[in-house]
């Protein structure tokens, strides 16, 4: 009988891409999946889930008020194809819906503003305090958009990745290699799910607040797209970034303890659109679920 890391494997395999997996419960009992899960990868948008937390705890310290308005204007923001980015005119927002707008559409010039409110030694302060070894945040959206540039010597983001995209050359960057941009592994991404769902990131308002938030992701086409049932809750966090496909999640099947899971891809190629890619981490999302899901359940009651 083929293992279940041997099917993960190949399903990457057939995609054409590099994947590393980790699904268990967040209670902690019973089986856990593991695909190279210890293994620094790159975060790409991942990152948002980390900042989510020193937000919430901005807000229950005060640091931050949640409910403050604040004026962005779409030209000075950090580019990004969803957002305020996308927006043509000024647009005002309170930090918990730009919060918000970071994590359901990936806004990059949402997750910038409400990085520069906080600064980068809040979401060390996390890293720390939920004991992730080996995640690391060089910056926002924006560092890594001029990373990206600089290695390819264009003048724009949008041009670094549409040269990065072309099938006619052969270009990388430091932004897809994670020993010099943000990085993280699955173990310590679902570290992050877990204290949200166990409410120890933050205070049990502001945990609930991030649930709701994760639960409102709109992209349908990875980890949801394995585990289609309307009466199941999917709640993550994608991450893209030339070969880079990733989604850390939570799947709560009803009547069931939560498991949450972390696929991590490095294509074989860097095209905009790489949707066998996005099916394979939906086929490996449900692989490994379900693998935690048939292992003994805790006793209740």
């Amino acid at each position: 009988m083929t293992s279940i890391d041997e099917q993960l494997r190949a399903v990457f395999a057939d995609a054409g891409c590099r994947g590393w997996v980790r699904a268990e419960r967040i209670d902690g009992t019973g089986t856990v999946v593991d695909v190279e899960g210890d293994e620094p990868v790159v975060a790409a948008s991942v990152w948002k889930v980390v900042l989510l937390v020193a937000a919430a705890r901005a807000f229950d310290e005060g640091s931050l008020t949640a409910t403050d308005s604040v004026r962005l204007v779409p030209a000075q923001c950090s580019p990004g194809p969803t957002g305020i980015s996308s927006y043509a005119d000024p647009v005002t927002m309170s930090w918990r819906d730009i919060a918000r707008s970071m994590i359901t559409v990936s806004d990059n010039a949402a997750a910038d503003a409400l990085l520069g409110a906080l600064g980068l030694d809040a979401l060390t302060r996390v890293i720390e305090d939920l004991g992730l070894e080996q995640t690391r945040i060089v910056g926002g959206t924006k560092a890594l958009g001029d990373q990206i540039v600089r290695d390819t010597g264009r003048l724009s983001a949008d041009e670094a990745l549409g040269l990065l995209a072309s099938n006619y050359t052969v270009v990388d960057s430091a932004g897809f290699d994670p020993a010099y941009t943000s990085c993280t592994t699955p173990r310590d991404s679902n570290a992050v799910l877990r204290s949200i769902w166990r409410r120890t990131a933050a205070s049990p308002e502001q945990c609930l607040y991030m649930k709701q938030v994760l639960s409102q992701q709109v992209w349908p086409h990875r980890i949801r797209s394995g585990i289609p049932y309307p009466d199941v809750p999917v709640a993550g966090k994608t991450g893209t970034v030339g070969p880079i496909r990733n989604e850390v999640a939570v799947v709560s099947f009803p009547g069931e303890e939560p498991v949450t899971v972390s696929v991590f891809t490095r294509a074989a190629r860097m095209d905009s659109y790489l949707p066998l890619v996005d099916q394979a981490i939906g086929t490996a999302a449900r692989i490994a679920v379900t693998a935690v899901r048939r292992s003994p359940q805790p006793p209740t009651g």
